[in-house]
């Protein structure tokens, strides 16, 4: 009897690992099926919503002097569009009625692999729109992060071989932009767990504070803040204020020199900001803040180092 009971108890034992090892191989076969994520290698554009498309057009043209829009993906553009560089633009639209809260329209990323980064997102339960292509051929897709975001991905058919500079133009790269977060860990299983951003620096007003949470592209060096601690029924001023974009600048007084002599009198700074960088906010004609910031940091941050490489010009 006893040899019997020994034979049901082995029996059961392996039953009880057959029942165990099987899920756990469908698992990892199920992960292993699961795509790749593409690369993500920067912000290919922002895009703006403008109460008037001509006043819009008239301040960014005036006062920060980027190329025409013949040049690299604005040329045949439905809409008012701004080269910054070879692989990068702004972007503007016609606000809707009514108005939105947000009016940083959309940020773009690049990616080398649309088609592949589209089907990571689905396996993964994310919703995205079809893959169209653009006037100049560029193929892309939206979506929305988990607070409504709207997102885009895109793959340039070409870059702009023959982008030229302008005497007059403020700011050589689209380095980052802003929006308004409310929950943290939401976004943060979003852009850091799936999509693969990096830290690159958090702070406050003070010390101990967190009011700004920044995430560079997982294969480059732009990156997007979270503006956090803000007042649910911020108005449109102070939203404007917190959803914004960052031009790039080697150095910030030279830009400043260049604004007044483009003829913007007036905007905040130069300064140094908590980030440790020098800094100026221009608002458009939409109270949308355009940041021009250096760089590289002049000196040490509040509250956290750096994590990841800075951008370069």
């Amino acid at each position: 009897m006893l040899a019997v009971v020994r034979i049901y108890m082995k029996l059961a034992a392996l039953l009880l690992a057959a029942g165990f090892l099987l899920p756990m191989a469908v698992l990892h076969s199920s992960a292993q099926d699961k795509p790749k994520r593409p690369r993500i290698t920067g912000i290919d554009h922002v895009r703006l919503y403008v109460a008037s498309r001509e006043k819009a057009i008239e301040f960014y043209a005036k006062f920060f002097g980027p190329p025409t829009k013949t040049a690299y993906g604005c040329r045949a553009a439905s809409h008012p569009c701004f080269p910054v560089w070879i692989d990068q633009q702004i972007e503007l639209e016609q606000s809707p009625s009514p108005a939105p809260e947000n009016w940083l329209e959309q940020i773009a990323y690049r990616t080398d692999d649309i088609v592949g980064m589209r089907q990571f997102l689905l396996a993964h339960h994310i919703g995205a729109t079809p893959i169209t292509k653009d006037h100049n051929g560029a193929r892309h897709f939206e979506l929305r992060d988990p607070e409504g975001n709207s997102l885009s991905f895109i793959q340039r058919a070409e870059f702009n071989p023959d982008f030229t500079t302008t005497n007059n133009r403020v700011g050589t790269r689209l380095i980052h932009a802003g929006f308004v977060v409310k929950n943290t860990a939401s976004e943060n299983k979003f852009y850091l767990d799936l999509l693969g951003f990096k830290l690159y620096w958090y702070g406050g007003f003070k010390d101990d504070g967190v009011d700004w949470y920044e995430i560079q592209v997982p294969d480059g060096d732009n990156w997007i803040e979270y503006m956090l601690n803000i007042p649910a029924n911020a108005d449109h001023k102070e939203l404007g204020v917190q959803n914004h974009f960052s031009l790039g600048a080697k150095d910030i007084h030279v830009a400043a020199d260049q604004l007044h002599k483009n003829g913007l009198l007036k905007f905040d700074g130069p300064e140094i900001g908590r980030d440790g960088k020098w800094g100026l906010d221009a608002y458009d004609p939409d109270g949308t803040r355009v940041e021009v910031m250096e760089f590289t940091p002049a000196k040490a941050p509040c509250c956290h180092p750096y994590t990841a490489p800075h951008p370069t010009p």
